[in-house]
């Protein structure tokens, strides 16, 4: 009989969604435009058009949400703030309902014994700031520290966890360099002013938390999948280091006080053919972005392989053997608990956080209910187990883990995916509402009840 594996006794069990995601309301009770609401409103952008406009209805449902939550078991519950329900047009006046949503949902979070453990910003920027330049503005940074004034004056007597932001890497290379989120541009340069105006404004934001929740801590979150060359051929190798330098490096250096990694910003000089003076850091722009944090939040999802094939490096053995579905998602991500083992001992070791969370973990496979209404993914439970088990091979090596959120609490809208992919601990369908717990959800409340796998 396997043994089973125990966390420590104040480890932190958690699930975790994102406002765009399963708000839904994206234009009632005075909540503005955001990039999200006018990029899934253009045509061609969302699979088979989807929006976001009820997505799981969570702004009127989340009582019953709150419900399955209680379920579980959970001690902590992480979501993100709608930057345009507190500030429709980013700025300037307070939307009064917007703050009594949220403050409904923390004071019932609260009073279930669930820790708020609040992300500012999960990509849904408003689109009045977009208009005026977005991330490329230096402005955006400025506007991004007054919302995070508005939010901790109003949430930090009661919010003790504060995320500045989700997966910049994400905000500024795929929403301005790759083109598949919003806002949708294709372009090196602007990716990379983006990044550092996202960068500067999480600098800008933590001494603002600090002032307001003087006893809450503060971090971000990085997405920190993992990146390996295909072969040892020298292209490989150097597409593997300039992946693993712009979605990793390339924001983790500037956060813990190196700067921003010169190889990288040379790599994407060299394919572009252009050149990226990078004239928009002024004078003490990394100092603020350097500004120390409580913990470091990391999700994980899947190994990246980068394989350029050739005559000379043909034979390959770091590739899964054969893409079966316990190995490879319905997103078409690699299922590789290892990499999770792996990335948070390099995190640890080579940064040194105070603390580290995974705020984010999961699979998505579409399993339907059967017959019964019973919902048996048993492939979304091997996932969670195998990725549990290695995040306890880094706690037995010394790694400071002090939490784990699984992505996510429900189905909910997929960014450019629409509805088609599912990550859900609960089955939602998206014509009646409906939620029904899956097996997985029944696998994870043993886990938090037990905290063990």
């Amino acid at each position: 009989m396997t043994k089973a594996l125990t966390f420590p006794s104040d480890f932190l069990w958690g699930t975790a969604t994102s406002a765009y995601q399963i708000e839904g309301a994206w234009n009632v009770d005075g909540k503005g435009e955001s990039i999200w609401d006018r990029f899934s409103h253009t045509p061609g952008r969302i699979e088979r058009g989807d929006t976001g406009d009820t997505a799981c209805d969570y702004y009127h449902r989340w009582p019953d949400d709150l419900d399955l939550m209680k379920w579980l078991g959970v001690q902590t519950y992480r979501f993100s703030l709608a930057w345009t329900r507190l500030l429709p047009n980013g700025r300037g006046t307070v939307n009064q309902p917007g703050v009594d949503f949220y403050n409904r949902i923390i004071d019932a979070l609260l009073e279930a014994n669930i820790q708020p453990f609040v992300t500012l910003y999960h990509w849904d920027l408003p689109q009045t700031l977009q208009d005026e330049g977005g991330w490329t503005n230096r402005d955006t940074a400025e506007a991004f520290a007054a919302y995070t004034d508005v939010a901790t004056r109003a949430f930090g007597d009661r919010v003790k966890h504060w995320i500045t932001h989700n997966e910049p890497a994400v905000a500024s290379w795929m929403g301005h360099f790759h083109g598949e989120h919003a806002p949708g541009f294709s372009d090196a340069d602007t990716a990379m002013r983006a990044s550092h105006h996202i960068l500067l404004s999480h600098g800008m934001a933590v001494p603002i938390i600090r002032q307001n929740s003087p006893e809450a801590e503060a971090g971000i979150t990085l997405d920190v999948n993992m990146m390996v060359a295909g072969s040892n051929s020298a292209k490989d190798r150097a597409l593997a280091q300039q992946a693993d330098g712009s979605w990793t490096r390339w924001f983790s250096d500037p956060v813990f006080g190196r700067g921003y990694p010169e190889d990288v910003r040379i790599g994407f000089e060299q394919q572009s053919g252009k050149s990226f003076p990078m004239d928009y850091v002024l004078p003490g722009d990394l100092q603020t972005i350097a500004a120390p944090i409580d913990f470091l939040g990391i999700n994980y999802y899947r190994r990246h392989i980068f394989h350029i094939p050739t005559p000379d490096n043909a034979p390959q053995t770091i590739f899964p053997a054969e893409k079966t579905p316990e190995n490879w998602t319905d997103i078409g991500w690699e299922n590789y608990p290892d990499g999770l083992t792996h990335m948070l001992c390099r995190m640890a070791f080579e940064y040194h956080p105070p603390k580290i969370y995974i705020t984010e973990n999961g699979a998505s496979y579409d399993t339907p209910p059967n017959e019964k209404g019973e919902i048996h993914d048993d492939l979304r439970v091997n996932y969670l187990r195998t990725h549990l088990a290695a995040a306890h091979r880094a706690i037995e090596v010394g790694v400071p883990l002090a939490g784990y959120f699984a992505w996510s609490l429900m189905d909910n809208f997929e960014w450019a995916r629409g509805y088609k992919q599912r990550f859900g601990l609960v089955w939602v369908d998206f014509d009646t509402l409906e939620r029904i717990p899956k097996a997985s959800a029944h696998w994870f409340r043993q886990v938090v009840q037990e905290n063990s796998v």
